[in-house]
């Protein structure tokens, strides 16, 4: 359980903590310390440990944390679990490329349907699900529910698609458009993504090490 508003930045490491904890578990470690944690992700114990207390604390000192029960714990609070529907729109390479390789299932989600405006890629097969036409996203809302749209559309479409998805009920984006939703609607998520962010960041990182190395 959450301890009133939890800061974003918590949040995002949680994601990573359950990645660990998933390696430790199949590699049969049983119980792990802040400490030893700390040294497998690069954070300080007390940044573990004061992330961990947002949600009420689960170590034991002297003891640490029984890897397992952190795990499942963490599974909880990140709603794993619950398989909320997903749709995506876009069924370009990346599109497919995300329906191919991501795990939906172990993060929460169940993909439940793919759509695309271009006719030569309605009905083509990407995994289990066949790219259905855009036309049809009304309907299939309305029969289905689902509660998440990943989009890989074009950047200057996003906007006016996001505002459509909100009234048929879509309530979080997972947007890969370039275009940074920040919707005025109430109970709505959305996780901006941008590839060439990270790959600007990983520039950056460079050449600060070649300057380093110059010095």
């Amino acid at each position: 359980m959450a301890k009133g508003n939890v800061s974003l930045s918590v949040v995002r490491r949680l994601p990573r903590y359950h990645r660990f904890l998933k390696d430790l578990l199949n590699a049969g470690t049983v119980r792990i310390s802040s400490g030893d944690l700390s040294a497998k992700m690069g954070l300080t114990a007390s940044q573990i440990r004061q992330d961990l207390n947002c949600f009420g604390g689960f170590g034991q000192q002297g003891y640490g944390y029984n890897v397992k029960d952190l795990y499942e714990e963490i599974s909880k609070i990140l709603g794993l679990g619950k398989h909320r529907k997903a749709i995506l729109l876009g069924a370009g390479n990346l599109g497919r490329a995300i329906v191919l390789h991501m795990d939906f299932s172990s993060r929460g989600f169940e993909l439940v349907g793919i759509f695309d405006s271009n006719p030569e890629l309605v009905g083509l097969k990407v995994g289990s699900l066949a790219v259905q036409d855009s036309a049809g996203l009304e309907d299939f809302c309305r029969q289905h529910h689902p509660d998440v749209a990943i989009l890989c559309i074009p950047k200057e479409a996003a906007k006016s698609t996001a505002a459509v998805l909100v009234r048929y009920g879509i309530r979080g984006f997972w947007n890969f458009s370039h275009y940074d939703l920040a919707l005025d609607y109430d109970g709505v998520a959305v996780e901006n993504v941008h590839l060439g962010d990270s790959l600007s960041t990983l520039c950056f990182r460079i050449n600060e090490l070649e300057k380093a190395e110059k010095e």
